[in-house]
């Protein structure tokens, strides 16, 4: 049996009680022999500020960047709302994707027609969605310097932020989408807003001699950032790999977030360059749906998110395709037995949700 380096960084808000309830789920693959992890902790956010200062500490960065794979639980919270920028809870998730050079985020926005009434369109337009965001998470405008409050005197000031993308890092995420494009159903639609600016040109032309250089096989097709926020909620399934940059992939993935049904659903996953050598690559997962503070320490939240987070690691870092198809299917098996948390319309606290899963799970395998 396969044994990983797992960091977990639990968080703030409900991150602890969902990753609570991953870290049951390593437990029965490793008793079920299919994987063994070694497992550490640390401090992300608002908690890490309150015990280093900082919203992640060197230490704790050192075994991010040696493990195979960080589970990341959420940030921030009313508590931290107050203290200086540079430290607020979300840096740390920031320097993390730096720092480790993760510069592919992938969220999945899949609809599962057990939840297709949670939706807030109708059934019809989401039931069998499943599409791909494939957002660059290094660049752009949330990365871009000069960054900055500059004081223009006479009680007026200006707010910078510098919108920046070179030829590599473009490239380097439409691969990323035109790969993915070829394991699902062969169509990338790139996103950016060329009609006005300078960057969205420079978006455009790199995707375009991207794909005729390399992948020709694939449809490829472009939207304007705008419009295709507004096909997202007019016909979703439409699509199947969605292409993007940082600021416009953060937007768009949460407009896809509830075509779902909720956000508590949806897993990502944040990538960086795979290995020349060894084919591994430094990569975090992590749900979309935050901290929640409004329900932590509640034993509420839905941690499908979390655990579906932990299915990408399997198909991702791990290679292990089955066993993540397996753990797929134990919560589409979870749904479709009608037990839901108050985010999709049920009563079922964090734990039964965690029940659930390993009941399916331990079911499935007989």
């Amino acid at each position: 049996m396969k044994s990983y380096k797992l960091f977990l960084l639990p968080g703030d808000g409900i991150g602890p009680e969902v990753m609570a309830q991953v870290e049951r789920v390593m437990d029965w693959h490793a008793k079920a022999g299919v994987v063994r992890f070694e497992i550490e902790k640390g401090l992300v956010g608002g908690c890490a500020f309150d015990a280093h200062g900082a919203a992640i500490s060197e230490s704790d960065m050192a075994l991010a960047q040696a493990a195979d794979a960080v589970l990341f639980g959420a940030v921030g919270g009313p508590k931290w709302d107050g203290v200086p920028y540079e430290v607020r809870p979300e840096a740390g998730l920031l320097r993390l994707r730096k720092d480790m050079a993760l510069f592919a985020n992938l969220r999945p926005a899949i609809c599962y027609p057990a939840l297709a009434e949670a939706s807030s369109l109708k059934r019809d337009l989401v039931e069998g969605l499943d599409l791909m965001i494939v957002r660059e998470l290094t660049g752009g405008v949330y990365f871009g310097e000069p960054k900055e409050i500059r004081d223009l005197g006479n009680g007026q000031k200006r707010g910078i932020d510098t919108q920046v993308y070179d030829t590599f890092e473009i490239e380097r995420i439409g691969r990323v989408a035109f790969e993915l494009a070829r394991k699902r159903s062969n169509k990338v639609t790139s996103s950016d807003k060329r009609n006005v600016m300078k960057s969205g040109v420079l978006w455009f032309e790199t995707m375009n001699a991207l794909h005729k250089r390399e992948y020709p096989d694939v449809v490829l097709e472009h939207q304007l950032a705008d419009a295709l926020g507004m096909q997202l909620v007019r016909a979703p399934k439409q699509f199947d790999v969605i292409v993007t940059d940082n600021l416009f992939g953060d937007m768009l993935s949460d407009v896809a977030s509830m075509l779902t049904g909720s956000l508590g659903m949806l897993p990502s996953a944040s990538l960086g360059l795979a290995d020349a050598k060894t084919g591994t690559r430094k990569a975090l997962y992590e749900p979309v749906h935050g901290s929640a503070p409004d329900i932590a320490g509640k034993g509420v939240a839905n941690p499908l998110a979390m655990i579906g987070s932990f299915s990408m690691a399997l198909r991702y870092s791990f290679d292990l395709q089955d066993a993540a198809n397996h753990l797929d299917a134990a919560i589409a098996d979870v749904l479709a037995s009608g037990l839901r948390t108050a985010d999709i319309g049920g009563s079922a606290s964090t734990q039964q949700m965690g029940d659930a899963v390993i009941g399916a799970l331990q079911k499935a395998a007989g």
